[in-house]
């Protein structure tokens, strides 16, 4: 069914657990075997069909994995000894009902990224990282919300020219930023957490969202780096589009799933909080962290700003007619008037 690429949540959320539909579909063809045999025609015509869809899934899913080719290259020894050039992220989608603020706070002393994004936060959550690492960050953008959709940034290294924005989805917020390095360099940094895909409702408002920002990023005179939650998988169409429209890449192709959500249902995991970088960072670092309380698992990333950009094949350009399908689809969602999905999911006294 996500093969149709029709925008309904419940379709689109049939892209997320293709590696529990291939380990499944492997399961019934031994099941197959095992019961009918592989001389019968049922069971013949079992085996061929769970293993027709394991190879379905697997072709989505092989991307990232070791066997793959890496997408994101690795910084040069050089490079790696260039700190000017370098910063740290760590991101993290707290869970807005989550009050166990102290497993964050000392996750972030000990690992002491440059930049900290906090996502679903309301005040009580940024009072608390004020408390417990405010004295660490010069530079702040909070965006306190109540309705799971807050954002905070808390950084090292100074900021400028910031914009909050609520580009598609009244009161679903993103950021962009420029971040400047020791080295007398920037970049741009877009902080993104659009609406999660459900079973009534279509997905318009999450891939206008994340297209949209992929556009931003393709037109930038800055190097772009794009982090958060996208409440979607690397595999899926919306983020594939993602990739083509910006051009940016992704560290995990080539290295692993990082599979992210959830962190409370191992069977029930993949890879929803991301980053996306322009060509000329290079990878220093790239980590899921230990639980904080909340259903995601925070994600680290060390990375380096090359003096040139990496000759890289991937991603695959944008069709124009796809682009412009997109701008489309962006404009008819700008003109609609809803509630944010989801707005009143983490409401503490339900």
């Amino acid at each position: 069914m996500p093969l149709s690429k029709l925008p309904f949540g419940f379709i689109r959320g049939l892209a997320f657990p293709r590696e529990q539909f291939l380990g499944l579909a492997l399961l019934l063809a031994i099941g197959f075997a095992w019961i009918e045999g592989v001389t019968t025609p049922t069971g013949a015509i079992g085996i061929a069909l769970m293993l027709g869809v394991a190879i379905l899934h697997a072709l989505y899913i092989t991307k990232f994995t070791p066997l793959w080719r890496k997408q994101s290259l690795a910084a040069e020894p050089g490079l790696r000894r260039a700190t000017d050039r370098q910063f740290s992220l760590l991101a993290a989608n707290v869970k807005k009902s989550n009050r166990d603020y102290g497993k964050l706070i000392a996750l972030a002393e000990a690992r002491t990224p440059d930049i900290f994004l906090a996502i679903e936060v309301d005040q009580d959550w940024i009072d608390a990282l004020d408390d417990g690492i405010g004295k660490n960050y010069d530079h702040r953008i909070d965006v306190p919300l109540d309705n799971g959709y807050g954002l905070c940034v808390m950084s090292r290294l100074p900021l400028s020219e910031v914009e909050v924005r609520e580009k598609v989805t009244t009161d679903v917020p993103s950021i962009r930023v420029r971040v400047h390095l020791p080295v007398g360099e920037d970049f741009r940094l877009y902080v993104v957490h659009p609406e999660p895909p459900v079973i009534d409702h279509d997905t318009k408002g999450r891939d206008s969202d994340i297209a949209l920002v992929g556009m931003e990023a393709t037109e930038d005179p800055l190097p772009a780096v794009v982090s958060g939650d996208l409440n979607d998988v690397a595999w899926s169409t919306t983020t594939r589009r993602f990739q083509r429209l910006s051009g940016l890449l992704d560290p995990r192709v080539g290295r692993g799933m990082y599979n992210t959500f959830s962190a409370t249902m191992p069977w029930m995991r993949w890879p929803l909080d991301h980053l996306f970088h322009d060509a000329q960072f290079r990878l220093l670092e790239m980590d899921r962290l230990d639980k904080i309380g909340s259903d995601h698992f925070p994600m680290w990333f060390v990375l380096a700003l090359a003096q040139t950009e990496a000759a890289v094949s991937d991603p695959e350009d944008v069709d124009p007619e796809e682009e412009q399908e997109t701008e489309e689809m962006i404009a008819e969602e700008r003109q609609r008037e809803r509630e944010p999905i989801g707005s009143d999911w983490e409401d503490e006294d339900k």
